[in-house]
């Protein structure tokens, strides 16, 4: 793949179009994001978010329907997971699957979600307390989040991946961007993380995306290559690498962007 050879001022400028047009509420289905958006409490979006982001692996039809059954059988989501046992939860979730998760596994984080948001009032409050400003980005942050939520249960490990063992956790970065950014499509209910310190949700369309900027090689979409292609938008977006990346990733999902991504950013003729 011959890489495009915009410079940061066109590229920028092309970026800042497609996020004009595409960062809309309207484009936002088919995504997990969807589910997010039908509550408006703080607890239930980040509740919802941490699941749907979760299981956001698979077709997307089938991703969809896993969520309306999973989101139909727990209710209220806040006042399910906190007013609720394990084994009201268990039998709730009893018979649910997800591909490779089981209403077993979705029952066990739950009961870890609930634990944090009894200490620290909420999952954004749990996560800060990871959290340090002086680091590079969020990756120790979300490590720590991460360990804390699986410790004891291996097999939540795919579910909610650690980055520190060297996977893009492009599910978890996606809910990362849900919480920590404000716009049309981003929450950003947890003001108190710095979004320049965001990590790409890195996906098979955004690897290509990062190959196309000749950011990436032909690499493996792993954590070294989501942190390259986050370092190449930083060049031109510092403050906030992963703004354009609702309104790129619309390139390759939805059904009417059949067109070469230099097409899609309307540089094709330069």
């Amino acid at each position: 793949m011959n890489p495009l050879y915009i410079s940061n001022s066109v590229l920028k400028a092309a970026l800042e179009n497609i996020y004009i047009k595409w960062n809309q509420p309207y484009y936002i289905h088919p995504d997990p994001l969807e589910f997010v958006h039908r509550y408006s409490h703080p607890l239930d979006q980040e509740i919802v978010g941490l699941l749907a982001s979760s299981l956001a692996y698979g077709r997307v039809q089938q991703i969809l329907k896993s969520l309306e059954t999973l989101f139909d059988r727990l209710g209220p989501p806040a006042e399910t997971v906190l007013g609720s046992p394990d084994v009201d939860l268990e039998l709730r979730l009893s018979d649910f699957k997800h591909r490779f998760t089981t209403g077993s596994q979705i029952t066990r984080l739950l009961g870890r979600v609930r634990e944090a948001v009894e200490r620290f009032g909420s999952l954004g409050n749990f996560f800060l307390s990871f959290y340090d400003p002086s680091e590079e980005n969020l990756i120790p942050a979300l490590s720590k989040f991460v360990q804390a939520l699986t410790e004891g249960n291996d097999d939540l490990k795919f579910l909610i991946p650690n980055p520190r063992r060297g996977s893009a956790c492009k599910r978890l970065f996606l809910f990362l961007r849900w919480m920590v950014r404000k716009d049309e499509v981003d929450l950003g209910i947890w003001p108190g993380v710095d979004k320049s310190k965001l990590i790409i949700p890195l996906d098979t369309h955004m690897l290509r995306i990062g190959k196309e900027f000749g950011w990436v090689g032909n690499k493996q979409g792993n954590l070294n290559a989501a942190i390259k292609i986050t370092l190449g938008f930083k060049s031109i977006a510092p403050d906030d690498p992963v703004k354009y990346d609702f309104a790129l990733t619309r390139w390759g999902i939805r059904d009417d962007t059949s067109t070469t991504l230099a097409q899609f950013l309307g540089v094709d003729d330069l």
